[in-house]
């Protein structure tokens, strides 16, 4: 139900990159905004920013779509994202599953309480849209101590 909205949230977070990127590419073209540091740290962070947001999005819709498929219909349960794609052996004794959305996880739980990944690439995603969103503050940070090393500089004078 949640998932959709995810996937257009994600095509938002996309374009709303692409922007950023042409706007901080545009750092380097003539006639360039003033000054201009500012303007890249502030463009960059931007990109970065909704370049995190676009990997979440995606992988929250993956999970959201994952938990929507249990008790979906007839072989829905345990959840597919479990069963489909990994060997006889790994899915044996198979009981439920467990999902998280921060950080992104889809477990699969078996009998005997032991615990697989439904879906291993949400891993990558984890990492990748929290430094992404690591990056965005950093240069954010950097750009207020920037400023505010602009400020001391322009009252010792």
């Amino acid at each position: 139900m949640f998932a959709l909205p995810m996937l257009g949230l994600s095509v938002v977070c996309a374009v709303a990159v692409l922007i950023s990127v042409a706007r901080a590419v545009a750092m380097a073209l003539p006639g360039r905004p003033r000054p201009w540091a500012e303007h890249l740290l502030r463009r960059t962070a931007a990109a970065f920013g909704w370049a995190a947001g676009a990997v979440y999005a995606v992988g929250l819709a993956g999970v959201l779509w994952s938990e929507a498929e249990v008790g979906d219909g007839a072989d829905s349960t345990p959840a597919p994202a479990c069963r489909f794609g990994f060997d006889p052996e790994t899915i044996q004794g198979l009981s439920h599953h467990r999902a998280s959305y921060l950080p992104l996880r889809f477990d699969c739980v078996r009998e005997d309480g032991s615990v697989y990944a439904g879906d291993p690439g949400l891993v990558g995603m984890n990492w990748t849209w929290v430094s992404l969103a690591l990056a965005a503050a950093l240069l954010v940070i950097g750009m207020h101590c920037r400023a505010e090393l602009r400020a001391r500089k322009a009252a010792a004078r």
